[in-house]
């Protein structure tokens, strides 16, 4: 049984990295158009850089430009991506400490980064240059369905651990 004070411990702190989150996403989200434009297309022409690099750095400069452009929209995404698998990660840990796992806490945890996801495009809705969309709204839900699954195998493959060094024990 897990003691109060360690599920108090365990809360505050999935809550105090929720909230920084929180803190980024909406800060990248308050970005207008053209500042969210550059940092993706900044991003893109690092990486394109690092991959050219690591290849040996014989691409041409136009090469290299249209690899950016062609990887700045995945990139995009899978930053959404991977913004809300944390969020998932972060609100199944924060409600795991209270509620027992089950189908509950999962439709908890996708249901909170639903909303929080919806809460996001709505406030780009405001934003000059930027756009709500529910196919964002869908793939940041994703995400956090994604986090919320790696949490579950997690638990599952350290009970299994568990059982099998407690059977090792025994013997």
């Amino acid at each position: 049984m897990k003691s109060l004070k360690r599920k108090t411990a365990v809360t505050v702190l999935a809550a105090v990295w929720l909230l920084a989150l929180y803190a980024v996403i909406f800060g990248f989200s308050a970005q207008d158009g053209e500042q969210s434009g550059n940092l993706s297309q900044m991003i893109s022409e690092k990486c394109v850089e690092l991959i050219n690099s690591l290849s040996g750095g014989h691409w041409s400069q136009a090469f290299m430009e249209g690899l950016t452009e062609y990887f700045e929209h995945p990139i995009r995404k899978l930053a959404h991506f991977s913004e809300y698998a944390c969020m998932g990660i972060l609100v199944y840990v924060l409600w795991s400490q209270w509620l027992c796992r089950g189908k509950r806490l999962y439709l908890l945890t996708v249901g909170w980064v639903f909303c929080s996801a919806a809460a996001d495009e709505f406030h780009q809705l405001f934003v000059p240059g930027r756009y709500g969309s529910f196919a964002d709204v869908c793939l940041d839900t994703c995400g956090g369905a994604f986090g919320l699954l790696v949490c579950v195998l997690a638990g599952r493959l350290l009970q299994r651990f568990i059982k099998k060094r407690n059977r090792q024990l025994l013997t």
